[in-house]
This record gives structure tokens, sequence and C-alpha cells, in this order.
């Protein structure tokens, strides 16, 4: 069912403080800036290897992330694994007895479609599941 990891998302206050370090510091390429709507998030991705890494900034008050910076501060905010097909995944999921947060995908960064695991059910980590629409 999971294919790779596709990336990793890392809550922050701000993009602007938060690139140099990834950029510079640790010498990524930084892909790109994308803010989704949906999500109320402002999104800046570093690929590595076949993976990336994507730094979460809130674009409100209301954002799932601002809430989250405020509970816990910037860090890791979940992990998101590549499915071939979404709904057949949040179907055996659910069928297994795990929580979905997303029943039925939504759309995510760079054209993806996505649905979150509830932490409850993956050991206190968010976990996304994330397809690439081709």
């Amino acid at each position: 069912m999971l294919e790779k990891i596709n990336h990793i998302g890392i809550a922050v206050r701000s993009l602007d403080e938060a690139i140099p370090f990834y950029r510079d510091s640790l010498g990524m390429s930084l892909e790109g800036i994308e803010v989704v709507a949906e999500q109320k998030v402002r999104v800046a991705f570093f690929q590595i290897g076949e993976s990336k890494i994507e730094l979460l900034e809130p674009t409100g008050d209301d954002s799932p992330i601002a809430g989250f910076l405020a509970r816990s501060g910037p860090g890791i905010h979940h992990v998101a694994y590549e499915v071939e097909d979404i709904e057949a995944s949040i179907g055996k999921i659910m069928q297994d007895g795990a929580r979905m947060i997303d029943a039925v995908p939504r759309n995510g960064a760079h054209g993806t479609r996505i649905a979150f695991i509830h932490p409850k059910s993956s050991n206190g980590v968010l976990t996304e599941l994330c397809q690439n629409v081709h």
C-alpha cells in the first residue's frame, strides 16, 4: 500500500526565518513556495532524494498549523507516505479499525490528493496519505 515517504512536514512560524537553515546551512535546494488555501498554509519545499521536506507556515490564526505551533511550538508536524490509490488506502485503514481525520481525500500541495490518519491510531504521529495526481 505505501510506496515511499513523500515528505516530512515541519511546522514553522515563518518561512522567511526557517528557509535559510535548510537552504544555506544544510545545502538543500528550495524547489518552491506554494499557498494551499484549503489547508491555510504557505509551504516551502525542498527535495532530498526521492522525498521532500515541507516547511509549513500558517496563513492565519485559524490554521491547523497555527494551533499546532501554539500547543507544541515549531517542529515535525507529520510524515506523509505516498500511495497509488488513496481511496483504497483509506478504505483498508478504516477496515482495519484506524481512525481517519479525512475519510474523503482533499487537495494538498503540489497537486496531490491527501488524507490524514488520526495520531491516536498511529502511535501519536500525525500520518498523511498522499497520492500524486498524474
